[in-house]
């Protein structure tokens, strides 16, 4: 298998076949199982992970309890957790070509571009998580108790970490996501034990390396390989855990959510989205088409918050849509270390197939397609597809397709935008693009969605949660909500 552009720090994580991190040791799956990590820019098998069992996770929940429980790390005090994700996060800047390339190997995306977004934000992330660790904090709290009027009180309210956090991530943004769960989840105290995603699980294994190398107790972070089914199932169930995190389908956070309920774990979702992007008459077009493009082809459509529902006000309808088909037809497609290459291949043969289906959807119900529409290989390739002279209440209008493809639908007036933007069983971003500040402020408060941008689109910084409305999950990424998802609050009195 020919690898071009590699450092040799990459080929040589590749070629030790990984191994995952339970308790400090780097162990096998204990049946000896594997399963095969593909390029799915190539369809070629990069090399082989274990295959974890719910003996494996179990293990990784133990040794996760002890550290929570009986190690020094309980003891540590918030600036030692501050300068411990410090020193991760400037591990992971000296590591990040070699983590970008990683990214780029196991899921698709261009090397380039995961080196100054998916890379770098993650590490703007812990770094903004590691000043939260000096600044959790409690209140006093004077009391009535009108039941006993003479006697005295202390009574304050102190914020704690959650304990067990069960992480699991989808295969999008694998790095970036499982560092917007480590990051408050060491910030706090907590300990983590993350299950990857099936697809995508070496920059997960890499981050445990650095995780080790900048000193943190054994047992702190665990990392187990494995299939959903099995290896995630087992995380879910298992009594141990005090909190599950979960970015991914609604489908399976929606049984995740049902089962953490059985047991009262805490629990934090961020699910699907179907996100619109609406441009207003008065909109600078051309600006308004270049960030709708980017809204759906970045990271080839496979982005939860993707703009993949436009509206454009009727009487610029057809300019817009056509600039952005331009857009569409010009990019350059390929494997993503070559740093020339716009978008790269979807993450399998099995999505590939999935998101051409929808396609092929809209052409037998008589829709149009403006561009793209097929696939090709060898690789898991879809070209770049904006699609019109659709119905609102159509499957590509109303489910996540995610991949590259766009639904673009005429408007009338302010009220026809917002009343198809909301007309989705998700919410969890939106842009508007309009120079009518007076328009938009009216628009922002109606939109049922957890993230609205204007004449920008999936803008995110680690100081604004992120998380949805309706379908799109419950709780929030980033920000300091993401601190007390992973604290619980204890009330104290003391009678003196």
């Amino acid at each position: 298998m020919s690898l071009p552009n590699l450092l040799p720090a990459t080929s040589a994580f590749i070629q030790r076949a990984p191994r995952m991190l339970i308790g400090g040791d780097w162990v096998e799956a204990a049946d000896g199982q594997t399963m095969p990590l593909h390029n799915p820019a190539t369809g070629e098998v990069l090399c082989v992970v274990p295959r974890a069992t719910p003996d494996d996770v179990d293990r990784a929940v133990l040794a996760a309890r002890l550290a929570f429980d009986d190690s020094a790390w309980t003891r540590t005090r918030p600036r030692e957790r501050q300068n411990l994700l410090w020193k991760l996060a400037d591990l992971m800047q000296r590591d990040a070509e070699l983590l970008a390339q990683l990214e780029c190997l196991n899921n698709g995306k261009s090397a380039a571009v995961a080196q100054v977004m998916d890379v770098q934000l993650a590490i703007d992330f812990l770094r903004y998580m590691a000043g939260w660790a000096t600044k959790i904090e409690g209140s006093s709290v004077e009391v009535s108790l009108p039941l006993m009027p003479n006697d005295q009180f202390h009574s304050f309210i102190r914020r704690e970490a959650v304990g067990v956090v069960g992480a699991i991530v989808a295969w999008n943004f694998p790095l970036l996501l499982a560092c917007w769960k480590l990051g408050p989840a060491l910030a706090t105290g907590c300990t983590v034990v993350l299950k990857p995603a099936d697809e995508t699980p070496l920059t997960a294994l890499k981050l445990a390396e650095l995780v080790l190398e900048a000193g943190y107790p054994e047992g702190v972070f665990n990392v187990v390989t494995g299939t959903g089914i099995t290896a995630g199932s087992a995380l879910t169930h298992n009594p141990l855990v005090d909190k599950l995190t979960f970015t991914g389908s609604t489908a399976v956070g929606k049984q995740i959510g049902k089962i953490a309920m059985d047991s009262m774990t805490r629990v934090t979702l961020e699910l699907g989205g179907k996100s619109p992007t609406i441009v207003m008459a008065d909109a600078d077009l051309k600006s308004a088409a270049a960030g709708a493009a980017s809204a759906i082809f970045f990271n080839q459509g496979q982005v939860c918050c993707a703009g993949s529902r436009l509206y454009v006000q009727r009487k610029h309808f057809d300019n817009v849509v056509a600039d952005i088909a331009g857009i569409a037809n010009a990019m350059k497609l390929g494997n993503g270390l070559d740093p020339s290459v716009e978008m790269g291949p979807l993450i399998s043969a099995r999505q590939q197939e999935r998101v051409y289906g929808y396609i092929e959807k809209g052409r037998e119900s008589g829709a149009t397609i403006a561009c793209g529409g097929e696939r090709f290989g060898p690789g898991f390739f879809v070209k770049p597809t904006v699609i019109v002279d659709v119905d609102q209440k159509h499957s590509l209008v109303q489910e996540e397709i995610f991949g590259p493809v766009l639904v673009a639908i005429p408007f009338d007036d302010e009220a026809d935008a917002l009343r198809m933007a909301n007309d989705s069983p998700y919410g969890l971003g939106a842009s508007i693009w309009s120079n009518d500040l007076a328009a938009v402020h009216r628009m922002i408060p109606r939109i049922k969605s957890g993230s609205v941008w204007v004449n920008c689109h999936s803008a995110l910084d680690p100081a604004l949660p992120f998380g949805g409305y309706k379908m799109s999950g419950v709780g929030r990424e980033m920000g300091y909500a993401a601190i007390e998802h992973y604290t619980e609050l204890k009330s104290v009195l003391i009678k003196l």
